[in-house]
């Protein structure tokens, strides 16, 4: 948060060295509660279609809650810690359910290993096999893609048409 200019008291992460990660995972759907809910849920992407730490299978109706990793999750975050023995294999983790019901959701997503998650999580099916699908839900969220990442989509003209150039186009 250091690098964006936004008041540090309303910026919030769940504790994940907490003494009693149930608790801990309360209190953070509590705290959300207290505050009103989110205004802007920023999001990315797993390989696998996990946002946040909702792995392939995650319930679209959860809350904030310890989820176990998969290897390749625990793979891709593996450079923040010693070793891949040291990473994690447990994450608390704002569920589908919680982030859906931010005011507004921002995802972005960059390269072409994101590719197949983002084409399943725009035109696949709403599905717990691709928890990102959920955000289909969602009324406002926004969905900001480089050209590798964007290229599984299959209606990538249709896109640009309503989006030119990523804009919101008014009626003509």
């Amino acid at each position: 948060f250091e690098r964006v200019d936004i008041d540090p008291t309303r910026t919030h992460l769940p504790r994940g060295d907490a003494a009693d990660p149930h608790v801990a995972s309360n209190a953070y759907e509590t705290l959300i509660e207290e505050a009103g809910g989110i205004d802007l849920q920023l999001l990315g992407i797993g390989q696998n279609g996990h946002i946040g730490f909702n792995e392939p299978t995650a319930s679209i109706g959860s809350r904030t809650r310890i989820k176990t990793l998969t290897a390749s999750t625990r793979q891709a975050n593996q450079r923040y810690f010693a070793s891949f023995e040291e990473t994690p294999r447990y994450a608390i983790t704002m569920g589908v359910a919680t982030i859906l019901e931010s005011r507004k959701c921002l995802l972005l997503a960059t390269g072409e290993a994101k590719a197949d998650a983002v084409a399943r999580m725009i035109e696949g099916p709403l599905s717990a096999a691709c928890p990102a699908s959920a955000l289909q839900l969602h009324a406002r969220a926004t969905v900001i893609l480089d050209q590798a990442a964007a290229t599984g989509l299959k209606f990538s003209e249709y896109y640009e048409t309503v989006h030119p150039q990523g804009r919101d186009r008014v009626f003509d």
